[in-house]
């Protein structure tokens, strides 16, 4: 385990060769670049605000292009694919790719603009198909809904909000006022709770008949049209049909560019590049002939580069260590067995400076405590087959991150398989259900250990014995963080009191019979070492309670802390039962699995009951271990980061993030 130790790195260098300089750094991945400070008037930033907003659209519109491609001509490829990370292009295929970026560009850009077309249309088609449907109570009507009028008559286009007859209408309107008269009132149409009519009156009697109308709920229509509604329904539905034509005809521009995908990513990630490098030119300090660049560099990264820069572009590479209290970004560095574990460390905090890598010893009893949780050796299997298919086919593309997450459950289904053999967890008990209801057989493969679900209370002591292990190993993680710092005293009052007080009180409790008959072991340690125990707790509380409250010169103070330092033994209790939860998920497990197999087995035998538990058993396990995965993985997670974390680590370190190329497609593969 290891974090990398740091050095400043400050590159002096000419103009000429800023680009090639900073895409070397790019490519490398080794610097996080600082911004450059100095007091001389010689030096100045760069303003690149303005490049960087044009790179940055650049790669929109070139992402934008992509989607509307992909939209009407999806490629094929399933999950696989999408795990393989990104492609590695050679410096060829780079340079190849940016002598023809104008040409892709100008296509990205004709793209965009088709796309925004046909979305215009779709919305002009929608807009359209709304005032069809607004017509369709309308048809009915001859004339213009625009008519107000004639030289003698007064006309009434427009609707109630409830459904009349020509004759209630009529009657409704002579009950508003008996004198009115309507020669001509006609129903045009007549549905959901809605009346379309068409009314005439004589001239003088409009005013009388509109209030009478009004008082009834009617409205005119909104927008009416100047021609008849059936001839604006024609004009309607021909201006659909060219703007689905308009569609169709944009649509096959754009599948004419379905060729240029590759293009199309390669640009999205070039101008991404680009915006990158301009907001690091921004950061740098230059003069009228020379540059300066400042960051942070990996110590084994330092010799090499410092050489490359040295010899090809006579640059001048000053290297110098950090100062301890510094805040420098943090870079771990792990073998294949520990490293899978690093995206779990960093989802909680990377170590602050002065704290030591757990990922070796986190490694161990992650797979350890995720196997047991799981605890099926055909689920294991099912993890193993699974990342390992995957890994291997995408051994050479896929990023590090996804890699690293995979080999973790790869591992984790490894230690599943384990704890199945040792509980004889098999799709639970499958083989002992199928061979009794197929076979008639009582054929049963017998755990290595023994099973979970008849004997609980060892798998709960066994559980809170790992919980121990567990919690005082990482009490030793902060023991060698004291001594590696030269704290000895502390590291005596903080680690080895709470060892003596913690490791004396469980020996005690295992010579006592009350603990031993609750928990049912075999075995109670002679009443000797049980007094033992007990004189070593004594000491370990008296330590605590007399160290605790160090950093007060009160006495009273020191007394009052050191007693709430020693109430720290509640939180081990806690922690320790916390390690409970191995039992119940193991037991989850295995029981959940085992319903599912009853369940598929009370069809019988013959072929309808095989065909039905088949279906069970597939529907049954896939949700069983989904679950379960779930679960293994998030309370796996809670052990570390709650119990054995508590015990040592505090975190706050920054992540080390260099200049390097952080693309969505390609990656440059270097050529050496």
């Amino acid at each position: 385990m290891a974090v990398l130790p740091m050095q400043h790195i400050r590159i002096y260098a000419l103009k000429q060769n800023r680009k090639a300089i900073l895409e070397l750094l790019q490519r490398r991945g080794a610097v996080q670049i600082t911004d450059s400070k100095t007091d001389s008037p010689v030096f100045e930033k760069m303003d690149t605000a303005t490049a960087q907003h044009t790179f940055e659209k650049s790669a929109m519109t070139a992402q934008q292009a992509l989607a509307a491609v992909l939209e009407l001509a999806p490629e094929k490829g399933g999950l696989l694919k999408k795990l393989e990370g990104r492609r590695p292009l050679t410096l060829e295929q780079y340079e190849q790719g940016v002598q023809k970026q104008d040409e892709v560009l100008k296509s990205a850009s004709r793209i965009v603009l088709l796309k925004k077309e046909i979305t215009d249309q779709r919305a002009e088609i929608t807009r359209l198909q709304t005032q069809l449907d607004a017509l369709v109570p309308w048809y009915g009507l001859d004339v213009s809904m625009r008519v107000k009028e004639t030289r003698s008559t007064r006309v009434f286009i427009g609707s109630f909000p409830q459904e009349w007859t020509e004759e209630a209408l009529k009657q409704a309107l002579a009950q508003q006022n008996p004198n009115l008269d309507v020669p001509v009132c006609e129903i045009i149409s007549c549905q959901n709770q809605q009346t379309c009519v068409f009314l005439m009156c004589r001239k003088c009697q409009g005013e009388t008949m509109e209030n009478a109308l009004r008082s009834l709920g009617f409205s005119y229509p909104a927008n009416p049209s100047k021609v008849p509604p059936q001839e604006r329904r024609d004009l309607l539905q021909a201006r659909i049909k060219e703007a689905e034509a308009i569609i169709r005809q944009d649509e096959k521009e754009i599948l004419s560019f379905a060729s240029k995908t590759d293009d199309f990513r390669f640009l999205s990630d070039y101008f991404t590049m680009r915006t990158e490098k301009y907001a690091v030119l921004g950061q740098l300090m230059q003069s009228r002939h020379t540059f300066v660049i400042t960051g942070y560099i990996a110590e084994k990264d330092a010799p090499p580069l410092k050489a490359e820069l040295e010899g090809s572009y006579g640059a001048f590479v000053e290297l110098f260590t950090p100062d301890e209290k510094e805040d420098v970004p943090v870079r771990l560095q792990n073998g294949r067995f520990s490293s899978p574990v690093e995206p779990v460390l960093e989802g909680y905090a990377l170590p602050a400076r002065g704290e030591v890598d757990p990922c070796s010893v986190m490694a161990i009893f992650y797979y350890v405590l995720f196997g047991m949780m799981l605890s099926d050796a055909c689920y294991g299997l099912i993890m193993v087959l699974g990342c390992g298919i995957v890994l291997h086919k995408c051994r050479h593309t896929m990023e590090s991150g996804m890699k690293k997450s995979l080999t973790m459950f790869l591992y984790s289904g490894i230690s599943t398989m384990f704890w199945g053999v040792m509980f004889g967890g098999y799709f639970g008990d499958a083989v002992t259900v199928i061979a009794q209801t197929f076979f008639h057989s009582d054929f049963t493969l017998e755990p290595v250990w023994f099973n979970p679900v008849n004997n609980p209370m060892l798998l709960l002591v066994f559980s809170l014995l790992l919980g121990v292990i567990h919690l005082f190993t990482g009490l030793g993680v902060q023991f060698y963080q004291l001594i590696k710092q030269k704290k000895w005293r502390d590291a005596i009052y903080d680690v080895v009191f709470w060892y003596l007080l913690v490791g004396g009180l469980i020996i005690y409790m295992l010579s006592t019979p009350l603990v031993t008959s609750m928990l049912t072991l075999s075995f109670m340690l002679p009443a000797t070492v049980g007094n033992v125990g007990a004189i070593l707790a004594v000491i370990g509380a008296v330590g605590i309670v007399a160290t605790a409250g160090r950093s007060s010169r009160s006495f009273g103070k020191r007394l009052l802390k050191g007693l709430y330092g020693l109430y720290g033994i509640s939180s081990w209790l806690s922690d320790i039962l916390s390690y409970s939860r191995l039992l119940a998920l193991g037991l989850a497990t295995g029981v959940i699995a085992s319903v599912f197999n009853q369940m598929g087995a009370m069809a019988g035998g013959g072929i309808v009951g095989a065909i039905f538990f088949l279906v069970v058993f597939v529907i049954g396990h896939s949700l069983n271990i989904a679950i379960n995965l779930m679960g293994a993985y998030v309370h796996t997670n809670r052990l570390q980061y709650v119990e054995f974390f508590g015990k040592f680590y505090e975190g706050g370190g920054h992540k080390f993030s260099p200049f390097s190329i952080k693309t969505q497609f390609f990656t440059i593969k270097e050529e050496h």
